[in-house]
């Protein structure tokens, strides 16, 4: 779900009163039911809380906050039950058991705000543009730091789950696999044995920077060799093996943190690696130049 927050009236009303006990009764509960499903176990630290306290707002404030999650929830609801009734027409022509679904969101949760000056009315309305903000935005990506536009991991990391019963190894087994949207096509070439071109209109073809998950998705959790790069606007981030370096504003200095150990980013080890800051800041300015606009098909160049 994205903004603008908007869903059926009905869908609305199964989640009216679920988020009347605020952003630190609600992100706490979260993660106590993480950790019972078996999601994350205790590596999984509860990163510092970057919302407001929810007892410092006003009941005004308090019952739009609770609005908005009541549809944003909607909204999820009436997404599922869609998702459901394309497995159930997979499932109807007999596809289902030979079909590959991969189900991934493109960010962490958003804190970002838009405001429209022609908006109007009740927040879950087609006529009010409403965005979740960066207090649920908090609470969504429980127990990661911060949201989208961020190189942390609440802006970087979605789960992605895969169903295919012809495929997948051991249903309900969880992968630590790190993985990239660079790696659905090479995972898709390497399930159909397509092969990869090496020119493309008289241009030599860059070779492809992912990984193909098919052998994770067969059981094979073998981690993962090539390493992973990220940057957008203030963001910076590259991670090889369990390392992985951060830096929120192109002059800010690397942090460091050891994601087997520490995936919430909660202690910055740079200090005492200076070696491994270096190496993996080094690959990332080698992976800037390599995939820059630069290097690119003249008529993508042309084009931007």
């Amino acid at each position: 779900p994205h903004d603008p927050l908007m869903a059926w009236p009905e869908d609305i009303a199964k989640y009216e009163g679920k988020y009347s006990g605020g952003y630190e009764a609600i992100r706490e509960a979260r993660y106590r039911r993480q950790q019972e499903m078996g999601l994350i176990d205790s590596r999984w630290k509860l990163s510092s809380q970057t919302c407001r306290p929810w007892a410092s707002l006003s009941d005004e404030e308090k019952k739009t906050e609770e609005r908005k999650m009541e549809v944003y929830a909607a909204m999820i609801d009436r997404m599922d039950r869609n998702i459901g009734r394309v497995i159930n027409k997979l499932r109807e022509q007999g596809k289902l058991d030979n079909t590959l679904i991969i189900f991934v969101s493109d960010n962490g949760a958003s804190n970002e705000v838009v405001t429209l000056p022609e908006s109007y009315g009740e927040i879950g309305t087609m006529t009010c543009w409403t965005s979740l903000g960066p207090d649920w935005g908090n609470v969504a990506n429980t127990p990661l730091r911060y949201y989208k536009n961020f190189s942390y991991e609440g802006g970087i990391c979605a789960p992605m789950i895969i169903s295919w019963k012809n495929g997948v190894a051991d249903s309900g087994r969880l992968s630590g696999f790190s993985g990239h949207f660079i790696d659905i096509m090479a995972t898709f070439i390497d399930l159909a044995g397509a092969p990869y071109p090496e020119e493309y209109d008289g241009h030599k073809v860059l070779p492809y920077e992912g990984e193909s998950f098919l052998p994770v998705i067969q059981g094979k959790d073998t981690g993962r060799e090539k390493p992973l790069f990220w940057e957008w606007q203030h963001g910076q981030a590259a991670r090889g093996g369990k390392w992985k370096i951060i830096r929120q504003g192109k002059n800010s200095p690397w942090e460091l943190y050891d994601m087997e150990a520490d995936p919430s980013e909660t202690e910055n080890l740079a200090a005492g690696h200076p070696e491994t800051v270096e190496k993996l800041a080094r690959m990332f300015s080698e992976w800037k130049t390599r995939v820059s606009v630069t290097k690119a098909h003249p008529h993508i160049r042309k084009n931007l």
